[in-house]
């Protein structure tokens, strides 16, 4: 018993030497080209044209870059209950699972194995020239049809989910700075109706006021039918104005409950903005730092690094394939003689596969990689190009519409001054009532264009914010 069980010892050790070895083996360097990033095909400075001094976008969360509490409220729904969103966490979980099943490849699948065989032996087959019936039992620990990773093909396939996991979990930060910024653009854009409806409806009463004096002064014949009729003309106007208004506002308010995902309360503002308070200056910086602060740049290079460790896989295909089955346990005849001394009973089963012939299948597997990973470069550097564009575009339109509030504020002031003007020289016989029909028209105009003005450069800072990577230094990311 003593000599079994030394024997069964040493067959122990020299399996587990075997498997160490094994392992070994399996740890080979993958034949995975090596991953050089490419150069970014854009400038090395914006064109902006005005200094962009400010804050990094990508260490400023959105909960300090954006002030208003009514907007932080819309946003934390918005990451709650968005779909879009929701189905990009889906998809990092989908990433994470196919990068555990590729990893798992790597390692052996040990099982318990238990086995029970009953068999009848014919007299012409049996050597005793009698029909018998012999039965056996096996359990043990069996690993079946590992493949030992000599070129690195499993071990490629495990570095392409990897990367794969880890661009969906960019993508999915993408998605989130791109819901903030759209659910905070909307917002603006609603608050920007409010701030118009909220003119049209004085301009209303304005005009309400001088109908109601036009009229008594056509009862007692002190003005001409035609005024009455000029200033009707300029309610009615106004009216529509604030109908069309309001019809945009309903459209936008279901924009907005579509990106939030739920029913929201919000009541029309009856105030104007305060520009400056709402969001904090930013820094551009410079292209290269795109490269680290954009989550969809970081995303393309992923996918990128997934389609290089690709082309190991596709390599190693043109190499032989080497399998272990092995099996170690005790076997008996008898139920009750399993674990008796000398029952012990191992199995070692290697085999080895090599490609002879394929009709080019591998070949041509190999090419797909290739192409899929020059097509992801290509891919990589459209998005930087993308990136950087965004980011000039939003600069541009930030320092030019400044310009614009500016201007269009001194219009407002002069377009004011002239109706005033204009409603002396009416009262005092001066001019026809064209005139000041003329101004007031002008002055609405330019009431509503300076709101629209002010929520466009409102806008391009959101853009900025976003383009730059807005807040992507405090999204956590997945551990995979």
């Amino acid at each position: 018993m003593l000599k079994a069980l030394c024997a069964g010892s040493w067959n122990l050790q020299r399996a587990a030497r075997l498997f160490t070895v094994c392992m070994l083996l399996a740890g080979c360097k993958s034949m995975a080209p090596e991953y050089r990033q490419p150069a970014a095909p854009v400038p090395d400075n914006f064109p902006q044209m005005e200094s962009t001094a400010g804050e990094a976008a990508a260490s400023l969360a959105w909960q300090e870059y954006f002030a208003d509490e009514q907007l932080h409220a819309l946003i934390v729904q918005a990451l709650e209950h968005n779909r879009d969103l929701r189905a990009a966490v889906l998809r990092v979980e989908e990433a994470r699972a196919a990068y555990g099943i590729e990893r798992a490849g790597l390692y052996p699948h040990l099982d318990a194995i238990g086995t029970y065989n009953r068999s009848r032996t014919p007299a012409d087959l049996s050597f005793s020239g009698k029909p018998l019936i012999a039965e056996d039992y096996l359990v043990g620990l069996g690993i079946s049809n590992w493949e030992i990773d000599f070129w690195g093909r499993i071990r490629s396939l495990k570095d392409a989910a990897l990367e794969s996991f880890l661009s969906s979990d960019e993508a999915r930060r993408a998605l989130n700075i791109s819901l903030i910024a759209q659910v905070a653009d909307s917002y603006m854009i609603l608050r920007e109706l409010d701030e118009r409806i909220v003119i049209a409806r004085k301009t209303i009463d304005s005009r309400a006021e001088s109908l109601r004096i036009f009229k008594r002064r056509f009862e007692v014949g002190a003005t001409s039918k035609l005024d009455l009729m000029q200033v009707e003309t300029l309610l009615a106007q106004a009216q529509t104005l604030e109908y069309q208004l309001q019809q945009a506002r309903a459209s936008q308010y279901n924009a907005l409950t579509l990106l939030v995902g739920l029913e929201f309360e919000i009541s029309p503002a009856s105030y104007v903005f305060d520009d400056g308070r709402i969001l904090r200056p930013l820094s551009a910086g410079l292209p290269s730092d795109l490269l680290l602060t954009r989550p969809d740049i970081v995303a393309a290079e992923h996918r990128l690094k997934s389609a290089n460790a690709n082309i190991g896989a596709a390599r190693a295909a043109f190499f032989p394939r080497v399998s272990l089955t092995t099996t170690y346990g005790s076997a008996s005849s008898e139920l009750q003689g399993l674990f008796d001394s000398g029952s012990h009973a191992w199995k070692f089963s290697p085999s080895i596969s090599l490609p002879i012939f394929d009709a080019g299948r591998n070949r041509a597997s190999l090419n797909l990689a290739e192409v899929r990973r020059d097509l992801a470069v290509t891919n990589y550097e459209k998005t930087i190009q993308t990136a950087f564009r965004e980011v000039a575009d939003a600069l541009a339109a930030r320092q030019w519409l400044q310009q614009q509030v500016v201007s269009q504020q001194q219009t407002l002031d002069s377009q004011a001054e002239r109706a005033r003007l204009v409603k002396l020289r009416y009262d005092s016989g001066a001019t026809s009532y064209f005139e000041v029909l003329d101004a007031e028209r002008d002055l609405l105009t330019a009431e509503q264009q300076l709101v629209q003005t002010r929520r466009a450069l409102l806008s391009s800072q959101i853009s900025l914010y976003a383009a730059l990577g807005g807040g992507s230094q405090s999204l956590a990311m997945s551990s995979p």
